[in-house]
């Protein structure tokens, strides 16, 4: 069993590709879905290599005092956290943290008042309630029950066109009969889930404003067919032209899309100077590491994939 939990928020900077190889429909690259739901998730095995690759450049055989105050973990520490490889002794004993699936609870959708909206659902938030007990983040927010068809509850007027929430090409009647439940939840996840450094300040502000939450088919609809499709192509070094049949299309998540994924960790498997880690400083020395930025998924090198991460406080805070 783990013995110390902790929440991952991952905020999308810019358009992620996490994909699942070659599709068979009309896109040729798509993104990571849930099975029975379709909904987005960058599956944990990418979370993990990730921070593993993060945390061996701040990895050395003996760093110093200072060093290790400022995050840097010896050769045994990383060993025990996050295992060895493969033809390096993998089979001696496992690594000692774990970490879930991200999923989404907020998606954007362009809005024809207020830019865009956090999109959510009942689904969507009683999942992450669910993982709350694996994280013990005290999400102790009440949740509003299931909207009606082609209503949305929201709190104030900021999305509002005329009487109605227009996102993309459909219309919602927008309900502010549960306003205090909406706005308790989106100042929670301001507070809690995106990044507390100045530059983040506005969002934290519009999130109450602009966090819609709407009917679970309709959420669906828009994770599904609401993500941002790129097409690609190879030009001819020689002809400067388009190269013939090298036309394909990716799929990607949208910026400021907000996911989480559960982080756990077990007392470490193999001792380091002669003491045994336990879960809670396996989860501490990861998160002292201060990996507030990343890359996750394909297309690095053109700018795809930026992330800015935040750790849950231990303890349930």
């Amino acid at each position: 069993m783990f013995e110390a939990t902790r929440m991952l928020f991952i905020y999308v900077e810019t358009p992620l590709h996490a994909g699942s190889g070659r599709g068979l429909g009309a896109v040729d690259l798509p993104i990571q879905r849930e099975r029975t739901t379709n909904y987005p998730i960058v599956q944990a095995s990418s979370l993990k290599g990730r921070m593993r690759g993060e945390a061996r450049t701040k990895t050395k055989d003996n760093p110093s005092e200072e060093e290790s105050a400022q995050g840097w973990l010896s050769k045994k520490e990383f060993l025990a956290i996050f295992g060895p490889e493969a033809g390096e002794g993998a089979s001696e004993h496992a690594g000692a943290i774990s970490l879930g699936d991200a999923r989404v609870l907020l998606f954007p959708v362009r809005s024809l008042a207020g830019v865009f909206a956090w999109t959510t659902s009942v689904d969507a938030l009683e999942r992450f309630k669910r993982a709350d007990q694996i994280a013990n983040v005290k999400f102790d927010i009440a949740i509003p029950p299931e909207p009606g068809e082609n209503t949305a509850w929201v709190n104030g007027d900021v999305l509002k066109a005329s009487e109605s929430v227009v996102l993309e090409e459909f219309c919602f009647t927008p309900n502010a009969t549960h306003a205090d439940k909406v706005k308790a939840i989106g100042e929670w996840l301001a507070q809690h889930a995106l990044p507390q450094t100045n530059e983040y300040e506005y969002w934290r502000k519009a999130l109450p404003q602009k966090l819609c939450i709407l009917p679970e088919n309709a959420f669906r609809d828009f994770v599904l067919y609401g993500t941002e499709v790129q097409t690609h192509i190879k030009i001819d070094p020689e002809k400067k032209t388009v190269a013939g049949g090298a036309l394909w299309t990716s799929e990607s998540l949208p910026t400021d899309t907000l996911l989480y994924a559960p982080v756990m960790a077990t007392d470490a498997r193999t001792k380091v100077n002669g003491n045994g880690m336990k879960a809670d400083q396996v989860l501490q020395r990861v998160v002292d590491l201060k990996i507030d930025h990343t890359q996750l998924g394909g297309d690095e090198t053109t700018g795809q994939g930026f992330v800015a991460l935040r750790f849950s406080n231990g303890g349930g805070q």
